[in-house]
Order: structure tokens, then C-alpha cells, then sequence
């Protein structure tokens, strides 16, 4: 019974996030995942280039 109530409310608070988050526009939480996002792929773009070299 408890678990069902955490996930409830886990659930609800979710919930109430993303509505915040579509009123208020990007948070700095988003800002900061679509930076890591980015640096990763940069990152490794010049490595999986060198790699298609490599092997092609």
C-alpha cells in the first residue's frame, strides 16, 4: 500500500514539473542535459570519423 501511495505522489509531482516546465519554458535542468548532450556527441564525432577512416 505505501508503494503505491510514493508512486502516486512521485508520479503527481512529475506530472506538476512538466506542466511547470511548459509554462515557464526551458529550465536550467533542460539546458544543462541538451549541453551534455551536445559535448557528447561532439566529442565523439571526430573519433567515430577517424574509426569510418580507419576501417572503410
Amino acid at each position: 500500500m505505501t508503494n503505491q501511495n510514493d508512486m502516486a505522489s512521485h508520479c503527481g509531482a512529475t506530472q506538476y514539473g512538466l506542466d511547470d516546465t511548459e509554462q515557464q519554458g526551458f529550465s536550467t535542468e533542460d539546458i544543462i542535459w541538451a549541453v551534455g548532450i551536445w559535448s557528447v556527441i561532439l566529442t565523439l564525432s571526430p573519433v567515430i570519423l577517424f574509426y569510418m577512416l580507419m576501417v572503410a
